[in-house]
């Protein structure tokens, strides 16, 4: 409870601090707090792989409860979340953004609701909250005049979280005991046909959020012209709500309907895969570039995913973690660039390494690691999943093995365009106060790349526990 509880707290506080980025920080950092010290893996059994309830409260009568719970996937999001938010709010440095604090708080809030949910429609609700914030985010405090793109990113999620809502309600109307308790929902045998529909509802809402081709349309303009904190947090969190969606519920609650859909996912994914890295290495504006190359690398972690196998699930599931911390650096590079020099566009910049060898080092650590380079956070998820794809079909890995070769190329492209060569006219230095969540970014690209195993050993036991299930109570597997 105190991870939704504390967010909303501190978005009400942030309203009179005036602006302040430290204090802002503190307030962000409330959340990181508690989740350390209250359920960090000192306090909880993640070993055991079970999903604990932590809160189970009647909220509409007996039919909705509010009821939270956590396990090492969980643990893993919120871990994520948590970090992420404070250095997102420490990047806002403009006080003509007077509610944008507020609104990335209250969607933490959400955030956190979804990756702790074990009540069907309160998983919908906290999916419905955490978008109300970024909605406001990019349409006020857009780059330009961004109706039209927001209005489609809404229209978007919005159909998408309908046909989720329309499976939850149908699955409702099954359960013996009318609730829509995760556990309630999981005791239906659904028939074939049944469970395809209702997959299909669950994988619209999943597939628009990740997104999967060619459900993306909304997200280049949407990443591009956003401001550069709701970037961040479309491309670092929000997108990981569908990835989850499809381990936590989809698999579990429709698991009859994985034979119809597993091709079909892994094609569309690997389709994303190569279309998002062709174009990325077209691209001129650095922010369009990785909002391209976010789209290439979550659909290496979908097609992991569906391979239904532990090593796919692991490598989707860290990779998930460490393409958050990438992408965030990444936007925030970008951002801290562009208010420097006012330009993001390769023809506007140039030699800015001459007057910044701390923000280059640390820009390219960033860039190395989400070009998957050894040693570094992007390699044992990628090597993981290229493992599940061959053992999966060696063909898809043919196509799916070109984000390796592919993300070098044009990572290393807005690199040498933006750092080296001569400068377009006298440059001055980044302010190295605004590096600090850059210099936290980087020491989590090595030390991931390095122990790996501190992180997979928090989740594994949940993969093996749902893996289990699904062979158990739907055959998928067996």
């Amino acid at each position: 409870m105190e991870l939704i509880i504390i967010p909303v707290v501190a978005a009400l506080l942030s309203i009179f601090t005036k602006g302040n980025r430290w204090l802002n920080t503190i307030l962000a950092t409330a959340g990181l707090g508690v989740l350390l010290l209250k359920f960090g893996p000192s306090n909880m059994d993640y070993q055991s792989g079970q999903w604990v309830s932590i809160v189970d409260v009647p909220w509409l009568s007996d039919v909705v409860h509010f009821h939270l719970g956590l396990d090492g996937i969980s643990y893993l999001l919120l871990l994520l979340t948590n970090i992420l938010l404070p250095l997102i709010v420490f990047s806002v440095n403009d006080h003509r953004k007077p509610s944008l604090v507020p609104l990335a708080l209250v969607m933490q809030a959400g955030l956190n609701g979804v990756f702790m949910a074990k009540d069907g429609l309160m998983f919908y609700l906290f999916w419905e909250l955490a978008m109300i914030p970024i909605y406001f985010i990019t349409l006020i405090y857009a780059e330009r005049d961004n109706f039209v793109t927001t209005v489609r990113f809404f229209i978007y999620t919005f159909i998408g979280s309908l046909g989720m809502l329309a499976s939850l309600i149908y699955l409702y109307t099954k359960t013996p005991d009318a609730s829509f308790a995760f556990e309630s929902l999981m005791s239906i045998n659904l028939g074939y046909t049944e469970s395809i529909w209702v997959g299909a509802g669950f994988l619209l809402a999943f597939a628009v959020k990740i997104p999967l081709f060619p459900f993306h349309t909304w997200q280049p303009n949407t990443y591009t012209y956003a401001p550069a904190q709701g970037s961040m947090l479309l491309s670092g969190i929000m997108l990981k709500m569908g990835l989850y969606g499809l381990i936590r519920w989809y698999m579990p609650l429709a698991g009859e309907s994985i034979p119809f859909y597993q091709p079909i996912i892994i094609t569309l994914a690997v389709i994303g895969i190569v279309y998002g890295a062709l174009i990325a290495m077209r691209q001129e504006d650095m922010k369009r570039l990785v909002a391209y190359s976010s789209l290439s690398h979550v659909g290496l972690i979908a097609a992991g995913i569906m391979t239904m196998t532990e090593t796919g699930m692991n490598g989707a599931l860290l990779q998930m973690f460490v393409h958050g911390v990438n992408v965030v650096g990444l936007f925030m590079a970008i951002d801290l660039i562009q208010q420097t020099y006012r330009g993001r566009h390769f023809a506007e910049l140039g030699g800015l390494a001459k007057v910044n060898r701390w923000f280059t080092i640390l820009f390219f650590l960033i860039i190395i690691g989400t070009a998957a380079a050894p040693l570094t956070n992007g390699f044992p998820g990628e090597f993981m999943l290229l493992k599940s794809i061959f053992d999966y079909d060696t063909t898809y890995v043919v196509f799916a093995g070109l984000t390796i070769i592919l993300c070098a190329v044009y990572m290393l492209r807005m690199f040498q365009f933006s750092m080296l060569g001569e400068p377009q006219e006298e440059n001055k230095p980044i302010a190295l106060v605004n590096t600090l969540p850059l210099v936290v970014i980087a020491i989590m690209v090595i030390v991931i790349g390095i122990f790996p195993q501190w992180f997979i050993e928090i989740f594994e036991p949940a993969v093996k526990n749902i893996l289990t299930t699904i062979s158990n109570t739907k055959g998928v597997m067996s």
